[in-house]
């Protein structure tokens, strides 16, 4: 991905080092629920306000001032730039509605929001009640080793997936989505997750689609890191391999093949009409 001379977002505020209180329960069991559950976006709440463990303030990961260190809070604050761009310019174009940027929290350790307090196992997160996108930066060092998804577009794909589910709060889809949560079990529930999660990989798509006619971002390889990264976290793939077996009824994101799927879409049209993920039979996603 090419971002050279490319602005810095001012929208970023580093919160990388600093305590805040307890985590939430450890263990790999923990680990993988929440990576399953909240994984690249939703609503982590369920997670992050359940029962913490330690008494106290825990100490937050110490951040040392290196190259590595700056050069990821400059490329996310880069990516962050360029969504700013793209959706500035397209949503009020498609959608006729204002795009009103986010703040992207950068954290270590843990991370207290308006959806309660989370730790870095929860994976990147967005957080439609102060409408921030969260993100530890060691998840990045995960996807590449544990998920085998590396390069620097599979994690743009993560961070542009995370605005997704900003511009869904915008245009009112995470606020019609949570408002029916109440009154569906818990399988009715996961389809609509799904259904949430499958449209921010649309939109991660569009931003490619139009970032890359703005700017031509895009290098060699760029869009099979973004695909890699999309079929690396299926719920499918994921639970196969904390498991051993998947099902379906839990499912909260979308299997790896519609993961991709729906991101190609958005990349080959970059036309929001095209993404209605709640009017497609759920079969059919």
């Amino acid at each position: 991905m090419r971002t050279d001379n490319q602005r810095e977002s001012s929208n970023v505020e580093d919160r990388r080092g600093v305590s805040k209180g307890a985590v939430i329960g450890g263990g790999l069991g923990a680990v993988i629920l929440a990576i399953v559950v909240t994984l690249l976006g939703g609503d982590p709440s369920k997670l992050m306000n359940g029962p913490a463990t330690g008494g106290g303030d825990a100490a937050a990961q110490s951040i040392p001032d290196t190259p590595e260190a700056r050069e990821g809070k400059r490329f996310v604050s880069v990516v962050l730039a360029d969504t700013e761009d793209v959706w500035n310019k397209i949503l009020p174009e498609q959608a006729r509605k204002p795009y009103v940027n986010p703040i992207l929290v950068l954290f270590s350790g843990q991370v207290r929001s308006a959806c309660g307090l989370a730790s870095s196992a929860t994976g990147p997160f967005y957080c439609p009640g102060d409408t921030n996108v969260y993100i530890d930066l060691s998840f990045f060092d995960e996807l590449k080793s544990k998920f085998r998804a590396p390069g620097d577009f599979a994690q743009a794909y993560v961070v542009a997936h995370e605005v997704g589910h900003h511009v869904q709060k915008i245009l009112g889809t995470s606020d019609m989505v949570n408002r029916q949560r109440a009154r569906l079990n818990e399988a009715d529930m996961n389809q609509l997750s799904v259904r949430l999660e499958l449209q921010a990989d649309f939109y991660a798509g569009v931003w490619a689609h139009h970032a890359q006619k703005m700017r031509n971002i895009l290098e060699e390889g760029d869009i099979e890191e973004a695909l890699n990264a999309a079929n690396a976290i299926g719920d499918d793939r994921l639970q196969k391999q904390a498991r051993g077996h998947v099902m379906p009824d839990s499912f909260t994101h979308g299997t790896s093949e519609q993961r991709i799927r729906w991101f190609t879409k958005g990349f080959k049209s970059g036309d929001l009409r095209q993404g209605d993920t709640f009017s497609v039979p759920y079969g059919s996603l």
